[in-house]
């Protein structure tokens, strides 16, 4: 058991999951102060002693209508820096949402690796680990970081969901393209594992160039199944209407998908009125602000902070 004080703090606009977190761990979320100037600049600092603690800061990286991915990634990153310089004990970054995470590795001639270097500026701050959910490539993301990190997986969070639901009838999980098959196969292992019935497996075939996706070919037999599409993330929802639209072609009787980040970034409209989903299920890693009022009763929130509260427990221990 770790002797080191414990200290959760969450920067804006990360609060509720933090608080959900904090109240998960029978804790409550340290304070902070966030100061903005009238240039754009900001700062952060805790307003607790933290001299000698394990110290964890929750913040989710997506852009909303205040701050950008990058304002928030800066801000966290200046925050950790505080801590350290505070004399934190260690300083664990605690990311629902990881920007960047898709760009690791060079598809074009001369292709950034961008998350390498964000990984780079976690480094150079003094973080000492990282803990984020279902990251589009778990193996890129280790061998991005230096320093030790937690993957947090939704295909228990999602299974939980969905087990009660689907008992007795013929289920098949679907990855959107071959890159995503790990992804649909934990998920299938663990709906597998609750409701104690096979679970079929299909991929779609997929490729994208400047931006346009293509491939309309479904492996796999879905036919008369309820089909659950599960993806790291919905941006514009055009990889899941296109596989979608494919398992309904094939015969499934039901299509959902099933992703831990909802984005829903203009264009994701076309996903919420296409009539093949019977339902969309996503983590609570971003908060649904982008859906008109109207499409959030269509959409299925479902609650990954037990499972990070879960991650921070086992780091603390450790610690």
């Amino acid at each position: 058991m770790s002797r080191r004080p414990l200290a959760i703090f969450a920067l804006e606009g990360s609060r509720p999951f933090g608080e959900r977190i904090a109240a998960h761990l029978a804790t409550a979320l340290a304070p902070h102060e966030e100061r903005d100037f009238e240039d754009g600049e900001h700062k952060a600092r805790p307003l607790q002693a933290v001299r000698g603690c394990d110290t964890y800061v929750v913040h989710s990286l997506h852009g909303d209508d205040a701050q950008s991915a990058n304002d928030k990634l800066c801000r966290l990153l200046f925050f950790c820096g505080a801590l350290r310089d505070s004399g934190a004990a260690d300083v664990t970054a605690v990311i629902p949402y990881l920007c960047y995470a898709r760009k690791d590795r060079r598809t074009k001639a001369n292709d950034p690796i961008t998350s390498r270097y964000v990984a780079s500026l976690f480094e150079a701050m003094g973080v000492g680990r990282v803990i984020t959910v279902e990251v589009h490539n778990v193996a890129a993301f280790e061998n991005a970081f230096r320093c030790p990190t937690w993957h947090v997986e939704c295909a228990p969070i999602l299974a939980a969901h969905f087990a009660p639901l689907l008992r007795g009838g013929s289920v098949v999980a679907v990855s959107p393209d071959a890159g995503g098959a790990k992804r649909a196969q934990r998920f299938r292992e663990e709906l597998q594992s609750l409701t104690g019935q096979d679970v079929g497996s299909a991929f779609m075939e997929k490729s994208r160039s400047a931006g346009v996706v293509s491939g309309q070919v479904l492996a796999g037999d879905v036919r008369g199944a309820t089909a659950i599409i599960v993806d790291d993330l919905i941006s514009t929802g055009g990889t899941l209407v296109r596989a979608a639209r494919a398992c309904r072609a094939a015969g499934a009787g039901r299509v959902f998908a099933a992703a831990a980040h909802g984005l829903f970034m203009e264009g994701a409209r076309e996903l919420m009125t296409d009539s093949s989903f019977s339902g969309i299920v996503v983590a609570n890693t971003v908060p649904s602000f982008r859906l008109a009022r109207e499409s959030v009763g269509q959409i299925v929130v479902v609650d990954a902070t037990r499972a990070v509260a879960n991650a921070i427990a086992a780091c603390h221990e450790a610690s």
